[in-house]
């Protein structure tokens, strides 16, 4: 079963436009949404949620689609985002109560069974949470009403090594019975490669590609040349980078033509991501 189906979603605004924005996550994995900052990762999530209309297109989650089943579908997300900027000034204890009188399945058991192993104090005000902490109590809230597939907005951003990684093991944990499913949108791609099994890379409001993260990053190559070969490749490159010994540049890996004797290796997700930004100021 698919866990989220997303069609032909379009949002215009007056500047951004997010056009034809179609992906696919099985139930049971984790998806590394990634993206320059306004690549269009928080409008698409923030449609799939429904906090804004879409223009266009068909958003299904768990084979029921989100715009006949909205009620009945949010009592199965749950969602965190980089920060709780809403009162702030009470105490975790007080917004739980609030909160959980909106969920049918909310189970008291399995809250405090995650407040312990988050080591989270009820007794704390949302003000007095770490970044990482609030995104543990996010997903706290989450899980403790059934939720079975969690959006995550930006939860890493901000954190410091030492609790990205904590909470990366807390992700892949979550999925390893198969029941739950997660998208992740990061910039901080370094974070993916560790937990992700897909990536869908979003670019100026279009997906590039969407697949598996050992075949994403498969499709393309990272050739390192010298002056005088670029001429010969320099049409099929994604984009590239000049400097005194040569050129450095991506491409599709069905584009590389090996009888070149260009040196290629293959990128990270960082690396794939400069290049298509790079792009646009080659081309602009």
């Amino acid at each position: 079963m698919l866990a989220l189906e997303i069609k032909n979603l379009n949002k215009k605004y007056e500047h951004f436009h997010l056009k034809d924005v179609s992906f696919q996550l099985e139930k049971g994995y984790i998806m590394g949404f990634i993206g320059a900052n306004g690549a269009g990762k928080t409008t698409t999530i923030k449609s799939i949620l429904n906090l804004i209309r879409m223009d266009s297109g068909e958003i299904r989650i768990l084979g029921k689609s989100m715009a006949e089943h909205e009620v009945e579908l949010k009592q199965e997300m749950g969602s965190a985002f980089g920060d709780i900027n809403f009162y702030t000034r009470s105490k975790i204890k007080t917004l739980t109560n609030v909160i959980k009188t909106f969920y049918r399945n909310w189970d008291d058991e399995t809250y405090r069974k995650y407040l312990k192993k988050f080591n989270l104090i009820e007794d704390k005000k949302i003000a007095e949470l770490s970044a990482g902490m609030k995104v543990k109590y996010s997903l706290a809230l989450a899980l403790s009403h059934g939720a079975k597939l969690l959006i995550l907005d930006e939860p890493t951003s901000g954190l410091d090594p030492v609790a990205r990684d904590n909470l990366l093991d807390i992700f892949r944990e979550l999925v390893k019975d198969g029941e739950i499913s997660i998208l992740f949108s990061t910039h901080i791609t370094s974070d993916l490669e560790k937990c992700a099994d897909y990536i869908t890379y979003i670019h100026n409001g279009q997906i590039v590609n969407s697949a598996e993260k050992e075949d994403f990053i498969d499709t393309y190559r990272l050739l390192n040349g010298k002056k005088e070969q670029l001429a010969l490749i320099k049409d099929r490159l994604v984009s590239y980078k000049t400097n005194s010994f040569g050129f450095t540049g991506l491409i599709r890996t069905q584009d590389f033509d090996l009888s070149l004797g260009i040196k290629s290796e293959v990128p990270n997700l960082e690396e794939i991501m400069i290049y298509f930004s790079k792009k646009e100021d080659m081309y602009a």
